[in-house]
């Protein structure tokens, strides 16, 4: 069993502790914030300042592995999610009665939440593990280096402490010092790719009344015009967020932060305009989120591992933007991975690495490219949307095999070459549009003359 020191409190932190304290290693857990999520969710969402985790108030939906991963390693945690407000969404709810079950059916379930919730379940979950130790308010503040070809962590220094580990696991987030401290101890650097994303997003919450409606009924949650996204996030107690994805280049993108503004443009999308017409009680300000980079760091180069003793999980590894959601999923996948693999990565990290590489890497790939053909899209230079792809959209809100493919894209079950490849769905495709001839995509959001009327000179 190794000895383990983790730095970073979030949630891949948080459930890389768990799972290898669960599996017998020693887990010292180190995060800076001397504050942590507990039992009143609205107060540590809306009155907690948490600069280094712009993301934590923005709305989330956690896909499959979310779902999956603490299902099989700590089910008690995930009905502490439930106990606590979380609701799930299958993905054939939107048919009412869903269509015959097939193997894998039961993973395409969407936990629909704030991220203070899971949290929460997963801060009350490490304290009680006997294994893991958690010194909150306490800020790491070097590696502990032995050298050697290459290199190997044997600790972390905090103040004047040393706190000697057989593995350190990196989960300090997308501004994580690690890398930095290496280079400086003289190891070879951290091989970083990363792509800066030109996109902005403007989030509001809000509050369903007790005497009103759950829901608005069946309607879709996203809405689309040619140069910004809107969609609504359903959550957990009752809450919901309103979300505006706009290009950063945007000239009005910094009127929507007041609140009457906000609205208005949201009430032009139909997705936004339904939720709102609940009369719902605003929960917060106008929450903005830019400057965000899909962001690969890797501990190896041609040379191999830069460095022994040291993996990096969750943000520290892979930080991309959240449009695809994949940032907690993944976060807990990895956690999965390491906790079962923990003494093979102190021992030699070259296995880690390849299964991120392998198992990661790829979604990783996908997250750029999704984010570039977006950015394009709203820059007004995007070429005609495909007759075909927006058909397979539209189609999948009506015919359960088409929604199961997608499912299974948006929840990392399949890759979208072998989900929409197959015979059965392309068969299906081709008849809705055969049925449809006249079908070409249309855009349900405003015009830009009317988002530009709704904008203060």
């Amino acid at each position: 069993m190794a000895r383990v020191a983790v730095v970073g409190g979030g949630i891949g932190g948080l459930g890389t502790a768990l799972m290898l304290g669960r599996r017998g290693h020693t887990v010292t857990l180190f995060e800076q914030d001397a504050r942590q999520a507990g039992d009143d969710p609205d107060q540590d969402f809306y009155d907690w300042n948490r600069p280094r985790v712009p993301q934590a108030v923005q709305p989330h939906s956690f896909l499959a592995p979310v779902r999956t991963v603490l299902r099989t390693e700590a089910p008690e945690v995930y009905a502490d999610l439930l106990a606590r407000g979380a609701r799930e969404y299958h993905d054939f709810d939107w048919f009412g009665e869903h269509p015959p079950h097939r193997d894998g059916d039961d993973e395409l379930v969407t936990l629909r939440t704030r991220r203070i919730v899971l949290e929460a379940a997963l801060t009350a979950a490490v304290r009680r593990e006997p294994a893991v130790e958690v010194r909150r308010g306490v800020r790491v503040s070097g590696l502990v280096i032995e050298e050697g070809g290459p290199a190997r962590v044997t600790g972390v220094r905090v103040g004047g402490e040393t706190q000697l580990a057989d593995l350190v696991v990196d989960a300090a987030g997308r501004r994580s010092p690690v890398p930095g401290w290496l280079v400086a101890a003289g190891c070879r650097p951290a091989v970083v790719d990363s792509h800066r994303t030109g996109i902005a997003y403007l989030s509001r919450w809000y509050r369903l009344r007790a005497d009103g409606p759950g829901d608005p009924g069946q309607v879709q949650n996203g809405s689309a015009a040619a140069f910004a996204l809107a969609g609504v996030f359903p959550s957990d107690n009752d809450t919901f967020a309103v979300n505006v994805v706009l290009s950063t280049g945007d000239p009005t993108r910094g009127a929507l932060t007041n609140p009457d503004v906000f609205e208005a443009v949201a009430r032009r999308f139909p997705a936004c305009a339904a939720w709102l017409d609940l009369d719902p009680e605003p929960q917060s300000a106008v929450l903005a989120m830019a400057g965000l980079d899909n962001r690969w760091t890797s501990l190896v180069d041609g040379d191999g591992p830069v460095v022994a003793g040291l993996v990096n999980v969750g943000d520290s590894l892979m930080h991309t933007n959240p449009t695809l959601g994949h940032g907690a999923a993944l976060a807990l996948r990895t956690a999965q991975y390491l906790g079962a693999h923990a003494d093979e990565a102190a021992a030699d990290p070259t296995g880690y690495h390849a299964w991120t590489t392998e198992h990661l890497r790829p979604l990783f790939d996908a997250q750029v490219a999704a984010d570039r053909a977006t950015e394009r899209r709203l820059t007004e230079d995007a070429p005609p949307p495909d007759r075909r792809a927006a058909a397979t959209a539209a189609c999948a809100f009506e015919d359960p095999v088409v929604m199961r493919a997608r499912a299974q894209v948006r929840h990392l079950v399949r890759s979208a070459e072998e989900a929409y490849g197959s015979e059965e769905v392309d068969r299906h495709v081709t008849a809705w549009l055969d049925a449809r001839p006249d079908f070409s995509p249309q855009l349900d959001g405003p015009t830009r003359d009317q988002w530009d009327a709704l904008i203060p000179a």
